[in-house]
């Protein structure tokens, strides 16, 4: 073979593997688009990883590398209740039913940077330690929150029964301070009734809204009206909300044949969720405040926008969206806003809240419940004309 021969035979090697490369690209790339919608950004975070496995001066972990990309791709899209689950966060989590697990008796949301108190519930350790609405979570054991998502403090919060966590907290005022708290089994008596005194106004606070919540509000209100009840006062303050069902169970008790809520998914899908009650049937005033979201959210929204009744305190906290916790396998997942609530009047709630028909502020030092009483009077009004 004369030299030119083998200078045609390589070029035309050269020119194959070029081909094939091509080729192989080409299927890669069309793969790629296919799976995540952009085959350059693809490839981009393919050769970052690549780099960094390559070049880093240290060992380096696969499951370490895609934990936090899936961490940091799940968290960029700036929603605080869409978080990656990590082996820990997950097990814990479905840890939630075991009877050795605990916590302080807490709940808490988002607002820009900061992890603030909605609820501190009655009769729990962190009520008891002096926890309240409003109060920032700026630390946990002393690793501060600004570093965490809100499943990393909820974790860091929960543990073994017995055990004890310290918070640091940041007060309405500014003020910071520490408080250590044994975690417990928590308790959640959700609904409890009596006859305000000398009067035909029933009162009903719901603490949250669980499995049993609807039926448990429909048997108080009976033994109400069966004591005479002629007006309700629904408190529900400090409530951070629970199942959507019971929510809507509650509503159907209280406001007229109609809309309820509605939930509307990314696809434009809405599912409407009813009342088929004829007619309101007692004057009602339902008590509002900053630790009432989500769930109790809805029934107030309802109340509000159907007219069923008043509502008295001061704006809620705007809860106004759905979560939903997907596997990824047997040991992490990620929870993800599915869909947003809406009032009857076609409100979004989220990070709004909802403006009481009534504004009346609860001064820490007042030695009366000034919101139940302006609820009381505006209802004895009411009867008087009957």
């Amino acid at each position: 073979m004369n030299k030119r021969n083998i200078w045609q035979l390589a070029a035309c090697c050269v020119g194959t593997a070029l081909v094939t490369a091509v080729g192989i690209f080409t299927v890669e790339g069309v793969l790629l688009q296919n799976l995540t919608g952009s085959a350059s950004e693809s490839l981009r975070f393919l050769r970052a990883m690549h780099l960094v496995k390559q070049n880093y001066n240290g060992d380096v972990d696969n499951h370490t590398l895609y934990d936090g990309a899936i961490k940091g791709m799940v968290e960029s899209v700036g929603d605080p209740y869409t978080v990656y689950l990590n082996r820990k966060d997950y097990k814990q989590l479905t840890e939630m039913t075991d009877g050795s697990f605990g916590g302080i008796g807490i709940v808490f949301g988002k607002r820009g940077d900061d992890y603030i108190v909605i609820s501190a519930l009655p009769d729990n350790p962190g009520a008891a330690a002096g926890i309240k609405s409003g109060d920032i979570i700026t630390a946990v054991d002393d690793k501060e929150t600004r570093t965490m998502n809100m499943e990393q403090v909820a974790t860091a919060i929960r543990g073994k029964q017995g055990t004890e966590v310290t918070l640091e907290l940041k007060d309405k005022e500014g003020n910071l301070r520490k408080v250590r708290v044994v975690r417990q089994e928590i308790k959640t008596q959700s609904v409890g009734a009596e006859m305000l005194p000398n009067s035909k106004i029933g009162y009903i606070r719901i603490a949250v809204f669980n499995e049993s919540t609807a039926s448990d509000f429909a048997k108080e209100y009976k033994k109400l009206e069966a004591a005479g009840m002629e007006a309700t006062i629904v408190d529900l303050r400090g409530n951070p909300g629970g199942l959507l069902d019971t929510g809507v169970g509650v509503a159907r008790m209280l406001v007229p044949k109609g809309t309820i809520v509605s939930v509307v998914h990314k696809t434009g899908e809405k599912e409407e969720y009813n009342s088929n009650l004829e007619q309101v049937k007692y004057p009602l005033a339902v008590l509002v405040n900053h630790g009432t979201a989500s769930a109790a959210e809805i029934v107030s929204g309802a109340v509000k926008d159907t007219k069923a009744g008043k509502l008295f305190g001061v704006k809620t906290f705007g809860k106004g969206s759905v979560q939903s916790v997907y596997p990824l396998d047997g040991s992490t997942a990620v929870k993800v806003t599915v869909a947003n609530y809406y009032t009857p009047s076609g409100v979004s709630i989220h990070n709004v809240g909802i403006e009481p028909d009534v504004v009346v502020e609860l001064p820490e030092t007042a030695r009366e419940d000034v919101q139940l009483l302006a609820a009381e009077q505006y209802l004895k009004e009411q009867l008087q004309k009957k």
